[in-house]
Order: C-alpha cells, then structure tokens, then sequence
C-alpha cells in the first residue's frame, strides 16, 4: 500500500505559563500566626481565628493545627497559604484526620475539606494579633 498515510502522535510542545504558586514558593515569606475563616453548616455562623502556627484552635468538633503560614511580599501578587492540619472528633465517634495540606487564600476551592458541617478557609497570614494591640499590658494601671 504505497499512498497510505502512518497516523503520528501529536508532539504538542509544553505550554509556557507563570509558575504555580506553591507553598514552598521562593518567595513566600514565612508569618506566625494564621487568620482562618470557619463556618458552621448548620447555623450559618461564621467565625474569624487567629491561630498561631504550630498551636491548635478548636471549632464545633474541629482542631485545627497549622504548620506553617506563608504570604508573598507585598510587592507581588497577593497570595496566602497555610499548611493545616485538621482533625474531626465527633462526640459519638473516633477521631479522624479529615484534611492535611495547603489552602491558597485566593483560591479556596483548589484544596478544600470535605466535611458536611464546617467549611474552613485560610483569610491570611498576620505578624501579629491586632486583637491583642489594643489590650493594655498586664499590671498596667490607667490610673495616676
């Protein structure tokens, strides 16, 4: 069969794109405390913590652990991230590891938890607690 025509595989090139952003990101600067959105499925409530990294806050039957919290220089793109671990204890049950990973602040959906009560999200990274700016220092009297 001289005529014929040999199907060949397609060698599509890669397509050039800005890089991902990723938690380990070069340019991601590290922060210590995690401003965190929940909301409670049933109630409709919606809460705002600050958690700082490595310390646990709980939520309905939530503890949530995050391990590190990243942001970009403000001289880029905005973006946080933060590494959460997240864990489910039911009153009625065993507890269970229910998320581990990074969520991205402007994209929440990317890596979201599956829970059918409570829906967590990464707002921001923070240097410090404004909450605790406005409280007087400890033994601190406004009197003269």
């Amino acid at each position: 069969m001289t005529g014929a025509v040999q199907p060949v595989p397609a060698q599509t090139p890669p397509v050039q794109s800005e890089r991902p952003m990723v938690g380990n990101d070069e340019t991601m600067v590290d922060y210590p405390i995690a401003v965190l959105q929940t909301l409670d499925k049933v109630t409709g409530r919606i809460s705002t913590l600050r958690v700082p990294v490595g310390d646990s806050a709980r939520f309905g039957t939530l503890t949530i652990v995050p391990r590190a919290c990243r942001k970009r220089p403000p001289e880029e793109f905005p973006e946080s991230a933060g590494f959460l671990e997240i864990d489910d204890a039911p009153p009625a049950g065993q507890p269970r590891r229910v998320f581990t990973g990074w969520m991205f602040a402007s994209s929440p959906a990317i890596s979201a938890m599956e829970h059918p009560v409570f829906d967590v999200w990464v707002r921001d990274c923070i240097a410090e607690d404004p909450a605790k700016q406005d409280q007087p220092a400890e033994g601190a009297s406004g009197s003269n």
